[in-house]
């Protein structure tokens, strides 16, 4: 008599370092440990907040604050450049760590990644014990600390290490009531995909908590989102992801960059050069059929003195329109009369369009038809672009205005 065993059920970690670079200066400077550390731009300059100490963020400091606001919120902290080479260094001992566990990982970001522990969590008595091992190495060998979130999927994982910061672990029960149940009172912002723009359209309309989706039918949030939002939605709300760790090597960031032949101070040329920049980097983008969630400026001036910029995209897009909008924001926020060395543009947070990253769209606020027909005037455009010029080049084509 032969028997089939059930195969196990799926066991997801999301490691997340807790304030890393922030964590990573006060650990290479006892001086720092237990002072509001404020990574990022000065004070006195443009610029925003990388990261803090989570004794900054008793103040009211976060990343994406310009640093002149976190001054106004504590003109006590220290504030530190980014060094980005060293929280790289770091990263990769973190990654290590993660290896000598499972060889399932997918890094998210330089502090975070998936970990699939399925097949290996009873080599350290189960999934509880793999995570706290975990954390125990990564205090001992880099004294640090990160939080961990255990689910059966990522997104419930990735969910929970948000949940008990910092050095916390929260683990998401199995059954699906429950888990029903766990979501239910969370804010609707939770729900991976749903920015703030989001957030606040669904507020508009009195839904401010996953279980009022969770409330809803099917066939109800189709009639109001739309077939592909309204399926999203739904399997979210409920917990349900059947995402695999990704372990190929894919780019997690596409970006190009030019350098002057001699110091830039025609600032005209500067945005022309990024416009060009933008188009290479959306026609690369296409291709992939992935969508980035945020956008990056590079600027290096006459002195040598580099600076980046980045701002997220909500949703995510891989239309060039929205690219050159973004990226000339950013421009215009740096704009100076010092003359320009090199300038690139980016994009990072790369997921397929098919993943989970779809975001509400204005269907349900009386917007559908004008922002539909704006996306896919857009998306025709880029590909009529990008047929043109891989047929005859870059020059084959060239933009009327930005």
């Amino acid at each position: 008599m032969h028997f089939r065993m059930n195969p196990p059920m799926t066991t997801f970690l999301h490691v997340d370092m807790d304030a890393f670079f922030a964590a990573v200066e006060q650990r290479d400077n006892p001086e720092l440990r237990g002072k509001p550390v404020i990574v990022g731009a000065p004070p006195d300059a443009r610029g925003v907040v990388s990261t803090c100490s989570y004794e900054a963020r008793k103040f009211g400091v976060h990343s994406a604050m310009p640093s002149r606001q976190a001054y106004k919120l504590c003109p006590h902290g220290i504030y530190v450049s980014c060094r980005t080479k060293r929280y790289g260094e770091v990263s990769k001992q973190v990654l290590a760590i993660f290896e000598q566990y499972t060889p399932f990982v997918e890094p998210l970001s330089i502090d975070e990644a998936f970990l699939d522990i399925t097949g290996s969590m009873h080599l350290r008595g189960g999934d509880i014990a793999t995570a706290e091992a975990i954390q125990a190495q990564i205090r001992d060998e880099l004294q640090l600390t990160a939080s961990i979130g255990v689910a059966g999927n990522k997104y419930l994982a990735k969910l929970a290490s948000d949940m008990n910061k910092p050095n916390g672990l929260t683990v998401v029960p199995r059954d699906p009531g429950e888990i029903a149940s766990f979501l239910a009172p969370l804010p609707i912002r939770r729900i991976w995909g749903i920015g703030e723009k989001s957030a606040a359209r669904l507020a508009a309309k009195g839904i401010s908590h996953i279980g009022q989706i969770q409330a809803m039918s099917q066939d109800q949030l189709t009639q109001i989102f739309g077939e592909k939002t309204a399926e999203h939605l739904y399997q979210r709300a409920f917990g349900i992801d059947h995402r695999a760790i990704v372990t190929e090597s894919t780019d997690k960031s596409i970006s190009n960059e030019h350098t002057f032949s001699t110091d830039c101070t025609d600032w005209e040329t500067v945005e022309r050069t990024l416009l060009g920049l933008i188009e290479k980097v959306g026609g690369r983008l296409r291709p992939s059929q992935r969508t980035a969630c945020t956008v990056h400026l590079k600027l290096r001036w006459s002195d040598f003195k580099t600076i980046t910029r980045q701002q997220r995209l909500d949703p995510p897009t891989h239309q060039d329109r929205r690219l050159i909008d973004a990226g000339f924001e950013l421009l215009t926020r740096e704009k100076s009369g010092q003359p320009v060395r090199l300038v690139g543009f980016g994009v990072s947070g790369l997921s397929s369009e098919a993943d989970d990253t779809v975001l509400i769209q204005p269907d349900l606020f009386g917007e559908a038809d004008v922002q539909q027909a704006e996306d896919e005037r857009n998306d025709e455009l880029d590909a009529a672009v990008d047929a043109i010029r891989q047929q005859f080049g870059s020059g084959g084509v060239k933009r009327g205005d930005w």
